[in-house]
């Protein structure tokens, strides 16, 4: 089958990425960008900077870097901006993080103090550990308008734009009247309707804006039918929210494991430890909730429990985040797995994953920055499913189920890359190499 190449604009000049909070993950982020870019370190994790992906049949023995696959920016491409409602520079928010050692900060020191955040949006009734000391006056019309101009001010700088959301959780919501529609929304913000969270101001103005938008918490906020369809409206990509790292990660990693060799599950307790201001917010039951939904829902299409009732119906699932200051960014993650196989006989897995989840987050936020404006100059707008590898909650059309597998989601994304390309897609049927004559 022949596929056409898409026709996309190459990814010349900078590429602007404009961070909502500039934290841990944030200032994580953009001291690996600084430090590849002196040739100080690599970009591990980076499926835009170190992933390859096979072309054509496994004997034509070809492999490419996604990179060389489809155009990208590259380290000397990336210009960045931040909000934020503390007003650290990003040295000042690396050190009080605690993420990076002081010797690979002290290599770029001068490039985060270059950085300092525009006040940012905020509304403490969605971030109630956090009370922020820089921050946008007005109403959420005023603060939207806002967001819009230091978008408009810093494209000025730069040649394209993305943004990515990688501030704190916040508290759990439901859409509501004004989510239902474009107009309904845009009502609501000239009424200053508290049910418009301080990220949807963000995602409405980086969509009018005609800027891509990743949301890297669980907050509610592009996946609602208004920004929906105002993405389609501007032609603006957006994708699914919370960063797949830690323990989700792991999750995604194993139960595909599981499922393929049909063995059943009767429980998965789940229960983290972590220190940073992450769990900080995370402290509160309402923001827990948030966090608690995105990472329950991975489990469930994973094993297709409708499909499988004998193996998955009593699956008993249960999450914990606890804050705990003495542990810092360095997250714990346990878990205990119940399963069971032949003849119903019980087994069990323990897995106790000590992770970084900044060191985890900043290649994704690296990636959905990089992909996301690819999409853009690729003529895609909305939903943009290809992107679910990096998410704990993947965003889909209305009435269709997100897909969890992490196998899934490579080979979607990795096609997805094949067919902008105009090369063959991959199925791993493999037939024709056992066909004789």
């Amino acid at each position: 089958m022949v596929h056409k190449k898409m026709d996309i604009r190459p990814a010349q000049g900078k590429l602007g990425i404009m961070l909502v909070g500039l934290g841990a993950v944030s200032t994580t982020f953009i001291a690996g960008v600084e430090l590849i870019r002196k040739g100080l370190a690599k970009p591990i994790g980076s499926q835009a900077w170190m992933g390859t992906a096979r072309l054509g049949k496994r004997t034509d023995k070809r492999f490419v870097k996604l990179n060389e696959l489809v155009s990208l920016a590259t380290p000397e491409d990336i210009a960045v901006a931040a909000w934020d409602i503390f007003p650290d520079n990003a040295y000042e928010a690396a050190l009080k993080a605690g993420v990076l050692n002081t010797g690979d900060l002290g290599k770029v020191a001068d490039e985060l103090r270059a950085v300092k955040p525009l006040p940012g949006a905020f509304d403490k009734n969605y971030v109630k550990k956090l009370d922020g000391t820089h921050v946008k006056t007005g109403n959420r019309q005023q603060m939207a308008d806002d967001l819009r101009r230091d978008i408009r001010d810093f494209k000025k700088t730069v040649d394209r734009v993305v943004m990515v959301w990688a501030a704190s959780t916040e508290v759990y919501r439901e859409p509501g009247p004004a989510h239902a529609s474009v107009r309904a929304f845009e009502s609501a913000l000239a009424e200053d309707d508290p049910s418009i969270a301080p990220s949807q101001l963000y995602a409405y103005a980086a969509i009018k804006e005609g800027v891509p938008f990743a949301n890297g918490a669980p907050n509610l906020t592009v996946d609602t039918d208004a920004l929906v369809a105002l993405s389609k409206q501007e032609k603006v990509p957006i994708s699914g929210k919370d960063f797949k790292t830690g323990q989700t990660l792991m999750k995604t990693i194993v139960a595909p494991g599981l499922k393929n060799r049909l063995l059943g599950v009767n429980g998965w307790f789940s229960t983290n430890i972590l220190g940073n201001r992450d769990g900080e917010v995370l402290d509160d039951p309402e923001s827990f909730k948030s966090k608690e939904v995105s990472k329950a829902g991975v489990l469930d299409t994973i094993f297709q429990i409708e499909t499988y009732p004998e193996l998955y119906e009593n699956l008993y699932h249960k999450i914990r985040i606890n804050y705990y200051p003495p542990r810092g960014d360095a997250k714990e993650g346990w878990d205990n797995i119940d399963i069971f196989g032949w003849l119903g006989y019980p087994m069990q897995i323990k897995i106790n994953f000590l992770c970084r989840d900044s060191i985890l987050a900043a290649p994704i936020v690296l990636d959905l920055a990089l992909f996301s404006d690819l999409a853009l100059r690729a003529g895609m707008s909305g939903i943009q499913e290809w992107l679910s590898f990096f998410y704990k909650s993947p965003q889909t059309a209305k009435g269709l189920y997100a897909e969890h597998d992490l196998n899934i989601q490579k080979t979607k994304f990795k096609n997805t890359l094949r067919h902008m390309a105009g090369e063959d897609l991959i199925t791993h049927l493999g037939l024709d190499y056992y066909e004789t004559d």
